[in-house]
């Protein structure tokens, strides 16, 4: 929220967004794929020789209205084929990386599709090794610690995802975790339960969308798959008994509110359950999802969200610290996190 926001409001909102703009930020639902902003994939497009049915940018955002999770993933998977190379991977998340540390991002984890890659002709190692070096760049720089999480393909069989699984295993030590995405009805996540198991048997740690457009017992089968995190989530307040096992065992929701309007999940950003979450005790981080599609990066969704819910300070202070500790990440540096939200908050309360 560092970079062109619009002046803070005084009072008690105020405080919140002050805190917003200054603490240390970590997004946990993030899709690389999803931050192919108009000008890039036409720039790409002409790079590689796509042909692209569309002229210009501005005729691409006239495109982005969507009336469902299917017709937003129609655009995204046709756009993601002007992605070919290394240097293309590279570029894509160096320009996320550049948006992340605009937005006071400190620790992001990714998602990647390699799927919609691999099934082009696209090199598996072209697509990690390209997304790896610029997560690598702004660690160096930037002091941005990352993970990155290869997706299955939820629309496609198990038999695929064990083969992306083969590929993802031959780059074990740049790849952290495995996850589900992809049309959500009707595809189950204990479609997958196999070849979760064999990630987890070989280390990797899971997470998987779940209760986006999908019933809450999706969600349970998302947490018999060995989930540490649930993105999205939030169809999980229509059953209290797994309300009641998410606030027990404090299993984190990577909520991304602003994809949840535009893809009609809600009816508009005020219809949100983000203020029920919160009552329960459910543990809510906030997240971009796919911001070039859906109107706004992370300091974007945190603005909205505050001013939507007219959200305390205390209240983002708990949403930060939610996503510190959902965070995969060292003690020192979860500890280093944590000071730096106790001393921005506290700087933020004196003023």
């Amino acid at each position: 929220m560092r970079a062109g926001t619009a002046p803070a409001t005084h009072g008690a909102t105020g405080r919140a967004l002050a805190l917003a703009r200054a603490m240390p930020n970590v997004e946990l639902h993030l899709h690389l794929e999803g931050t192919l902003e108009p000008e890039m994939m036409l720039d790409l497009a002409r790079r590689n020789g796509v042909r692209s049915r569309f002229g210009d940018a501005d005729e691409v955002r006239r495109a982005l209205e969507f009336h469902d999770l299917q017709s937003f993933l129609d655009l995204y998977y046709e756009e993601t084929r002007v992605l070919r190379t290394r240097q293309d991977f590279h570029d894509l998340t160096a320009a996320y990386l550049a948006r992340a540390r605009a937005d006071g991002i400190r620790h992001t984890e990714v998602f990647l599709d390699p799927q919609s890659h691999t099934s082009r002709g696209v090199s598996f190692g072209d697509v990690v090794l390209g997304v790896s070096d610029a997560l690598g760049e702004a660690r160096e720089r930037d002091d941005i610690s990352s993970r990155l999480i290869c997706c299955f393909l939820r629309h496609l069989s198990e038999a695929d995802a064990y083969t992306t699984l083969g590929q993802v295993l031959e780059y074990r030590d740049l790849v952290d975790g495995v996850g589900l995405d992809s049309g959500e009805v009707g595809n189950p996540p204990s479609r997958f339960a196999h070849v979760f198991a064999e990630a987890r048997r070989n280390g990797l740690w899971a997470v998987a969308h779940a209760g986006e457009e999908g019933p809450p017992r999706y969600i349970w089968q998302a947490l018999d798959l060995g989930a540490r995190r649930i993105d999205h989530g939030v169809r999980c307040l229509g059953d209290d008994a797994l309300v009641a096992r998410l606030v027990r065992d404090r299993v984190p929701l990577t909520v991304c509110p602003l994809s949840n309007v535009r893809l009609h999940v809600v009816p508009d950003l005020a219809h949100h359950p983000v203020r029920q979450m919160l009552d329960r005790g459910l543990v809510l981080t906030l997240s971009s999802d796919d911001p070039a599609y859906f109107g706004g990066y992370l300091g974007t969704v945190l603005e909205r969200t505050i001013r939507t819910f007219e959200l305390t300070e205390a209240e983002v202070a708990q949403i930060a610290a939610n996503a510190i500790e959902a965070a995969v990440l060292d003690e020192d540096r979860r500890a280093t996190l944590q000071a730096e939200l106790a001393t921005v908050r506290a700087a933020i309360s004196t003023t």
